[in-house]
């Protein structure tokens, strides 16, 4: 009998996995895996629980690998909710809870459609990955990279995956991702002299010396986009002060900067040109900036060929609409998976990821599924 995705994704909302607490979601998971033929594996480390599946041989000729997370952000103000968010409730045609849309549909479509094809098939030069995380909306330091580390350390190898995020802006089949753009974080302290506001010349104002970096750093233009990807942004996010009192001269300030960056540049290109900037001010104002940097991922792409045609020709198929190539979003797991393997993301409508009273319509799950079934077919044909 076919799984339902629909009833396996309502199991997974009313496991209250909000990062990093597991709350049943991989132990459901594993139960439905291994009764479908899969040989699992926790891969926790430090305190972040990970699962990895595996149907078939590791000597087969193509493995096609699937990943998502279970995990979810916090409810919020749960009196605001119109439903319980750990409820799995559907009406008016629509699953509602946190993690409907992002991404315990996600997860619970390829789960599915690998159990139905492992079900029906033998595994012969066929096999199947399936890495899920409960670390995706924390630190994501010892989720998908652990997860990548284990296969590393086994042997474990996957041809080609898919990461089942939702992708789609308002219609179901209209976006896929085939890359992500990078993400960098600068921390900028500007270091002055404290003092009385009424003896100037007894201090150093570091505030507007670093608002005036920051505004230069804003008003440049990193580059006019490439063929793949939007322009880059930098944008000022936090400027703090920390001071109370009006009539005195702060001995510092901070601000924070965030870019998301296409491939014309690298974190460390970008890492170069901002210390080069404090540096100039510094020197051109006497106060010293110290300036730290956090390189979430770096931009990649998997090229239009084989694998993403294959992707983009079952949504299109099982949705009747042909799907954007696209690089735009945050960042996603995917960004530690590029460096294993060639990766796509495809799943849902994400409009209410995130939000209160979080959905998603039933129709779209089941058609999810559907797509992750012919994918699965097609690349074993």
């Amino acid at each position: 009998m076919p799984l339902d995705p629909v009833a396996l994704t309502a199991a997974l909302i009313r496991c209250p996995s909000v990062t990093p607490i597991e709350g049943g979601a991989l132990e459901l998971l594993e139960k439905t895996l291994t009764e479908a033929g899969f040989d699992c594996t926790r891969v926790d480390r430090n305190g972040t629980p990970n699962l990895f599946a595996r149907w078939g041989d590791k000597a087969a000729p193509r493995t096609l690998g699937f990943n998502g997370h279970t995990d979810v952000v916090p409810v919020g103000d749960e009196a605001a909710w119109t439903c319980d968010p750990f409820g799995g409730e559907i009406k008016d045609g629509k699953l509602w809870g946190r993690g409907a849309t992002d991404m315990k549909s996600g997860v619970a479509a390829f789960v599915a459609a690998a159990c139905d094809y492992t079900t029906r098939t033998q595994p012969k030069d066929t096999a199947i990955i399936i890495t899920i995380t409960g670390d995706e909306e924390g630190d994501a330091t010892d989720g998908t990279t652990a997860l990548l580390d284990y296969m590393a350390e086994t042997g474990e190898t996957m041809s080609d995956c898919i990461v089942g995020e939702p992708t789609c802006p308002n219609t179901m089949g209209e976006m896929m991702k085939i890359g992500r753009r990078g993400s960098i974080t600068g921390y900028f302290t500007a270091r002055g002299t404290q003092g009385h506001v009424a003896y100037p010349q007894q201090t150093e104002n570091p505030v507007p010396v670093l608002a005036s970096l920051m505004a230069e750093l804003s008003a440049h233009s990193l580059d006019q986009g490439t063929e793949h990807f939007d322009p880059s942004n930098l944008e000022v996010t936090t400027f703090d002060v920390g001071n109370a009192a009006t009539n005195v001269v702060p001995a510092q300030a901070q601000s924070t900067v965030n870019i998301r960056f296409n491939d014309a540049h690298t974190g460390a290109s970008l890492s170069d040109w901002m210390r080069a900037k404090a540096k100039a001010t510094t020197e051109r104002t006497g106060i010293e900036i110290d300036v730290q940097f956090q390189i979430s991922g770096e931009s990649f792409l998997t090229p239009p060929g084989a694998f993403v045609d294959l992707v983009a020709n079952a949504v299109a198929t099982e949705t009747g609409v042909t799907p954007i190539l696209s690089t735009t979003g945050g960042t996603s797991d995917a960004r530690f998976i590029k460096n294993h393997c060639p990766v796509v993301e495809f799943g849902l409508v994400g409009k209410t990821m995130h939000k209160v009273d979080e959905h998603v319509d039933v129709e779209h799950i089941n058609a999810l599924k559907n797509v992750y079934s012919r994918l699965m077919s097609d690349y074993f044909a």
